[in-house]
């Protein structure tokens, strides 16, 4: 559009520019014309009869002088440019200058006449002509020009938009489609494909594009099919473990209430092989709630519940009353599952107990919509370095202490049972220990 106008201005420019001069050029002409056809005729030195006839030959709006001599018609002699009379009287040559009047535009001419002798050589007679032409006609072609070029730009100024819309549109869509599926793909839809059009660089990356979006959702699928295999061993390994771990642990009990009669090596045999067997079965257990999880087969199984005393009631069973401080409304009424309340709630305590230092706390705070219960201590904390895997599974902050009680598996099974409610956990380092908190909606639908 710009290149439309640009070129339609230039066009019109050009044309005006060679219109003057061509105008221009005949006027100086014809009024050279005319003086050679009147000079033969003048007397020299010439009488004011003689400027007067050399005036009227050359018509219109003319200045003759001669010295002191003058005949004028139409034109002040004010209006003369110093360096059109410089031209004349000193260079004694034919000269021209466009002056703009008050209602018109006009072309100055001013020329000396010149006396030729029998042999040939020109010399200045002192006779000085200026006359004014007038350039109305050529000024109203001018402007006629300028009309057309203005009319020719503005017919073609659409059909270069609509030209330029349709190149755009032809380039753009391209991208726009390549753009939408990458979007699609960032978004988890790996069946996303561009249509490659035509054979430029742009369709060499259409089909680049299309060629990783293959191989990415292959890769995934591959993934896919190695975690449903890795999900479904756990679960199958963990459930044949059940029935002889089963079996183990009514051994070990036994066994553990015949260890007081043993001699010292066999004791600590005994015990070890006790303490292990509760610790295999305590990962067969979370082995399997995991694969739950995993497979969504994990129901709820919700009733009305005084989160208050539940908390209460999970620390007493397992001791722990003396040795955490507990800041608790007097009912705090939920419908929660009891007993993955009771899981999350111990597995938080017993990190606290286990890896921080006293004291230990558990505020519960009852809000319009939701239960929030929150754990911290008193220990090293959690540094930077934990906090983004401290609920990835089999995790350890210490990769050292592998024969730690727990599986590595408790933080992670416990945010899933508060996810499974619609609430969620998560975890902080307050400087001064671990922070964590739980929050449940007070009303979790039963799934």
């Amino acid at each position: 559009m710009v290149a439309t106008g640009a070129a339609a201005w230039s066009s019109a420019g050009g044309a005006s520019a060679a219109l003057v001069s061509s105008h221009q050029q005949r006027i100086t002409e014809g009024v050279a014309v005319q003086i050679a056809e009147a000079a033969p005729q003048l007397s020299y030195p010439p009488d004011q009869e003689s400027l007067d006839r050399l005036r009227q030959a050359v018509g219109g709006d003319t200045v003759v002088t001669f010295g002191d001599l003058a005949s004028l018609h139409g034109l002040d002699t004010s209006l003369i440019p110093a360096e059109l009379s410089t031209a004349v009287r000193s260079e004694h040559r034919l000269a021209a200058q466009r002056i703009t009047l008050e209602d018109r535009s006009g072309l100055l001419v001013g020329t000396p006449v010149m006396i030729t002798t029998p042999e040939g050589s020109r010399s200045p007679s002192g006779i000085e002509v200026y006359t004014l032409r007038d350039l109305a006609g050529v000024e109203r072609e001018v402007d006629g020009i300028i009309l057309a070029a203005v009319a020719t730009a503005a017919a073609a100024l659409p059909l270069a938009a609509l030209l330029a819309l349709l190149a755009a549109r032809g380039v753009l869509r391209p991208v726009r489609d390549l753009r939408d599926t990458a979007g699609r793909l960032a978004s988890g839809d790996l069946d996303a494909r561009a249509e490659p059009q035509g054979v430029d660089e742009l369709a060499e990356l259409t089909g680049a594009v299309n060629d990783m979006a293959a191989s990415l959702q292959e890769s995934m699928a591959t993934m896919e099919r190695m975690q449903a295999d890795a999900r479904r061993f756990v679960a199958d390994v963990s459930h044949e473990l059940r029935t002889p771990l089963s079996t183990l642990a009514a051994v070990v009990e036994v066994l553990e209430d015949a260890t007081e009669g043993m001699e010292g090596d066999a004791r600590e045999s005994a015990r070890m092989a006790i303490s292990e067997t509760h610790r295999l079965v305590r990962l067969v257990e979370d082995l399997m709630e995991v694969s739950r999880f995993d497979a969504g087969t994990a129901r709820l199984h919700t009733e009305e519940v005084d989160v208050s005393a539940a908390v209460r009631d999970s620390l007493r069973l397992r001791g722990w009353s003396e040795r955490v401080q507990v800041e608790a409304p007097d009912r705090t009424p939920a419908r929660v599952d009891r007993r993955r309340l009771d899981v999350v709630v111990a597995n938080l305590v017993g990190n606290a107990l286990r890896h921080g230092a006293p004291p230990v706390r558990v505020l519960v705070l009852a809000l319009p919509e939701e239960v929030r219960i929150t754990v911290t201590d008193s220990g090293p904390g959690l540094g930077e370095e934990v906090l983004p895997s401290v609920f990835d599974r089999f995790y350890k902050v210490d990769a050292a202490r592998t024969r730690t009680p727990g599986s590595g598996l408790g933080l992670a099974i416990a945010r899933a049972n508060a996810r499974l409610h619609g609430g969620d956990l998560t975890a902080a380092d307050t400087g001064s220990g671990a922070r964590f908190d739980l929050v449940l909606p007070r009303r979790a639908e039963e799934q």
